[in-house]
C-alpha cells in the first residue's frame, strides 16, 4: 500500500470517482443532455450550452509550464480555497483526524477543518521573532491523528515569509505519515523561488498557488495544487467534475500569454516599490506604534486606536482589514498596496 493511501481516509482511497461524459470535442456531443443550440448573446468560443473541459488540459499545461512542473502533478480548481477544502476532506475523518495550522494565519485552513469535524492544533508563530516559525512546536504536535499541515509563506495576516529551510525540516520529518501543505498565495511578491520544485523530491509536500494575487485574476477563481501524483489522482476523485467554467477558462488562457506576464511582472515590481514607500510613511505616522516587513501585497500595522483608524479610513471612502480578531494581534490592521494614489489618501486620511 503507498503511503497516500496509509494517511488518506479510506473510503476516499476506495471511492470510485463520478464517470462525468466522455470528452472528445471534435464529436458531435449527443451523450451528456445538453441544449445543442446556443443561447443569444452566448460569444464564448466553445459555446455556454456545452460543459466545460474537465480539468481543462489546455490550463493544467500552460500553468505546468509556468510553475516548472508535471501536468500530472497539478490540479486546477476555483482559488486556493477549493484546494483546501479538497484536502481536508480527503485526508482527515470527521472525529479523528486532525490539521495543525500556526496562527496568525490564512484562516480558511480552520474553516475547513472545522467543517470537515477534523481537530484543528494550533502552533502560534513565534511573535518576539517577527512570527517565525516555530519548527519543534509543529513536529511536537504532529501525533499520528495529524494528516496535513498548512503553512501559508508569504504568511496573511503578518506577510513574512516563513523560513525555507525549517518548511522542508518539518516536511522531511513527517515524510510518510502527514502532508505538508504550503500556501504561496503571495510567493510572486517575495522575490523567492517557490517550493513547488521540491514537490518531485519530497513527494511529502504540496504547494498551492493562485492566480488571484500577483496575476489580477480573482474574479476568475482560479487557483492550482501542485503536488504527488498520486496526490493529485486521489483529489480528482473529489473534485467536482467541472471545476473551471468555460469562461473563466477562455479569459485564463487568453491572460496567460507572455505579453501579459511581462505585464505582471512589472505590476509586481510596482507594488514591491510602493510596499516599501507605504511602510516608511505609515511608520512615521503618530497613530501608528509598528509596522511589521512584508513580502507580500499588503502592510500589517499595529494603531494606538485602530477603530479610529478604521473609521477614518471608512469616511475616506476606503476599506482595510481589521485584522484585531486573529490571535495576538489585538491593535492591527492589515492594509493592501494600493495604486499611488490610493495609498497617499489613506496616509493623509491618518495624518
Amino acid at each position: 500500500m503507498s503511503w497516500v493511501s496509509q494517511i488518506a481516509r479510506p473510503d476516499i482511497v476506495a471511492l470510485e470517482a463520478y464517470e462525468h461524459a466522455a470528452w472528445e470535442p471534435e464529436l458531435t456531443r449527443l451523450h451528456a443532455n445538453e441544449l445543442p443550440w446556443r443561447i443569444p448573446g452566448d460569444e464564448s468560443c466553445a459555446g455556454l450550452n456545452r460543459y466545460p473541459e474537465p480539468q481543462p488540459r489546455a490550463l493544467i499545461e500552460r500553468l505546468a509550464g509556468l510553475y516548472r512542473v508535471a501536468a500530472d502533478a497539478l490540479l486546477v480548481g476555483r482559488g486556493s480555497d477549493e484546494a483546501i477544502d479538497l484536502l481536508v476532506r480527503s485526508f482527515c475523518r470527521a472525529g479523528e483526524d486532525a490539521v495543525v495550522a500556526c496562527t496568525p494565519t490564512f484562516g480558511m485552513y480552520a474553516v475547513a477543518a472545522r467543517i470537515q469535524g477534523a481537530r484543528l492544533l494550533d502552533v502560534p508563530l513565534r511573535a518576539s521573532e517577527g512570527f517565525a516559525l516555530d519548527v519543534s512546536g509543529v513536529l511536537a504536535r504532529c501525533t499520528p491523528a495529524v494528516k496535513l499541515v498548512f503553512l501559508c509563506s508569504p504568511n496573511n495576516p503578518t506577510g513574512n515569509l516563513l523560513s525555507e529551510a525549517g518548511i522542508l525540516a518539518i516536511a522531511d520529518a513527517l515524510a510518510a505519515r502527514a502532508l505538508v501543505v504550503v500556501d504561496e498565495a503571495y510567493i510572486e511578491f517575495a522575490g523567492r523561488e517557490s517550493l513547488a520544485q521540491q514537490v518531485r523530491r519530497r513527494p511529502q509536500l504540496a504547494v498551492l498557488r493562485t492566480l488571484s494575487k500577483a496575476h489580477g485574476l480573482a474574479g476568475a477563481r482560479c487557483g492550482a495544487l501542485i503536488a504527488d501524483p498520486e496526490v493529485i489522482a486521489l483529489l480528482r476523485k473529489v473534485i467536482a467534475p467541472y471545476a473551471i467554467p468555460q469562461l473563466a477558462l477562455e479569459a485564463l488562457l487568453a491572460l496567460l500569454e507572455p505579453p501579459q506576464l511581462a505585464a505582471m511582472r512589472e505590476r509586481i515590481a510596482l507594488v514591491r516599490a510602493e510596499r516599501e514607500r507605504m511602510r516608511a510613511a505609515l511608520a512615521r505616522l503618530p497613530g501608528v506604534t509598528h509596522v511589521w516587513p512584508s513580502d507580500a501585497n499588503f502592510l500589517l500595522a499595529q494603531f494606538t486606536d485602530a477603530t479610529a483608524a478604521l473609521e477614518r479610513a471608512r469616511a475616506a471612502r476606503l476599506l482595510v482589514r481589521d485584522a484585531r480578531a486573529y490571535p495576538g494581534l489585538p491593535h492591527a490592521l492589515r492594509i493592501t498596496v494600493g495604486t499611488a494614489a490610493q495609498n497617499e489618501q489613506l496616509l493623509e486620511a491618518w495624518r
